[in-house]
């Protein structure tokens, strides 16, 4: 049986596509000395590049990038800029399946992302079950759920 889907496309993309526009770029993707350094301590300039982008999508909308996702050119040239390569050098990222999941681990680890799992899932099911009944829509419901796994 398939998904019931309780967004519309618009609706989705809204809460979880990448930012193009400068202001929101500028706001969530620039990336600190910190994290140049640990981006920069990968071995070639596509594992880079893509260490980036899952870090600065992780930070913002919050979520994982899917393999083979379409990242739009304002994010690659505004990432590339910051970190000294060609927006094509993303082209090779993961060639191997296994590095985005090392990324993500390392990511995990040094930044303290979480799984949606465990005590984390139960706390912001109670939080749904509670929010759900104040809701005004679907779009309402998931957008206060967006931003409370932000919080």
């Amino acid at each position: 049986m398939p998904r019931r889907r309780i967004l519309t496309d618009r609706q989705r993309a809204a809460l979880f596509d990448l930012p193009t526009d400068d202001a929101s770029m500028l706001r969530h993707y620039t990336l600190a000395d910190d994290d140049l350094e640990i981006i920069h301590a990968r071995r070639r300039s596509h594992n880079r590049f893509g260490f980036a982008l899952q870090l600065c999508a992780l930070r913002y909308p919050g979520r994982l990038l899917a393999p083979g996702e379409v990242i739009p050119l304002p994010v690659t040239r505004f990432l590339a800029a910051q970190l000294g390569t060609r927006p094509d050098d993303l082209a090779g990222y993961a060639a191997r399946e296994e590095t985005r999941h090392e990324h993500l681990a390392i990511l995990r680890d040094i930044y303290g992302y979480k799984m949606f799992t465990g005590r984390g899932a139960r706390d912001l099911r109670a939080w749904l079950e509670g929010a759900a009944e104040t809701a005004r829509s679907n779009e309402d419901l998931a957008r206060r759920f967006v931003e409370q796994c932000r919080a």
